[in-house]
């Protein structure tokens, strides 16, 4: 037991300080961030394969044909966002060209269902690369710190929910997809967002590069609804799909999906939250 816990918490520090070095070091240097992020969505994509469980014999090719194009995507999206003299279409091209390759590759594959192969495919991309590409655009349109930020809350909205709903738990959230997730444990999450957000606000403002403090209330709030429901989502893959964790790449916490399932509907929400929120 006592072991378990240590290689649990031991796996989560060091998963934590890898996504902080990354974004603290974009300051200076993008290559940690892109390297990280580059992997992750790679490999997300191969615990998706894992998930779904296609034949053995014709799975590896295009496996790695859909983690080429996650990496592909997310460097596109950074260079779109950071290279001054990038036009706009330039980023489609990567993007293009792993659609094309993908679509003519599936002529080949004569065995296979073609519409579950695709649908996989797109799954991957959809759900794990794009979101993970957006990482860049909410870095380009507010602050590399402000992407701290958004980590910080995921994390806080976590323990958050995680305690209340441990001590005051009562009220079932979703028992459908998540017997354990409970509205007391929803509200204690966002409740503790809400609160961090101010804590840091009055005492590490600078540290995080922190608007004013109702944009950052607010955004707050945005991660921990966003972040409650992208747990959901994945819990609900994981289910379909008949599997526990999503993977075993990080010891006592499962797969890498499992560790940014929250992310994934995070970024998104929080993009479309800075888009309209600098817009006015």
């Amino acid at each position: 037991m006592l072991k378990n816990i240590f290689v649990r918490s031991l796996s989560g520090a060091v998963y934590v300080a890898l996504i902080v070095a990354a974004i603290v070091l974009l300051d200076n240097s993008p290559l940690a961030f892109l390297i990280l992020f580059s992997l992750a969505a790679a490999w997300g994509v191969k615990e998706i394969y894992g998930m779904v469980r296609p034949q053995a014999d014709e799975s590896w090719l295009l496996m790695a044909l859909d983690m080429a194009g996650a990496v592909g995507l997310f460097v596109s999206m950074y260079l779109l966002m950071n290279v001054d003299s990038a036009r706009v279409v330039d980023w489609l091209l990567w993007p293009s060209v792993y659609m094309v390759l993908r679509l003519a590759v599936q002529l080949y594959r004569p065995r296979q269902n073609a519409i579950e192969s695709l649908q996989r495919s797109m799954l991957a991309i959809g759900y794990v690369a794009f979101p993970l590409s957006l990482l860049n655009a909410i870095v380009a349109i507010s602050a590399p710190r402000i992407l701290l930020g958004v980590f910080v809350f995921i994390w806080i909205n976590d323990t958050g929910a995680f305690l209340s709903g441990v001590t005051m738990g009562r009220h079932k959230f979703w028992e459908r997809i998540s017997p354990k997730k409970t509205w007391e444990g929803f509200v204690g999450g966002v409740l503790a967002c809400v609160f961090s957000a101010w804590a840091i606000d009055r005492w590490a403002g600078d540290v995080f590069q922190v608007p004013q403090l109702g944009l950052w209330i607010g955004l707050s709030v945005v991660v921990a609804i966003a972040a409650t429901y992208g747990d959901l989502v994945e819990s609900l893959l994981k289910r379909t799909a008949g599997v526990k964790d999503s993977g075993t790449l990080i010891p006592g916490h499962g797969g890498l999906l499992d560790r940014i399932d929250s992310l994934l509907l995070v970024a998104p929400a929080v993009l479309v939250y800075l888009i309209l929120m600098t817009s006015n």
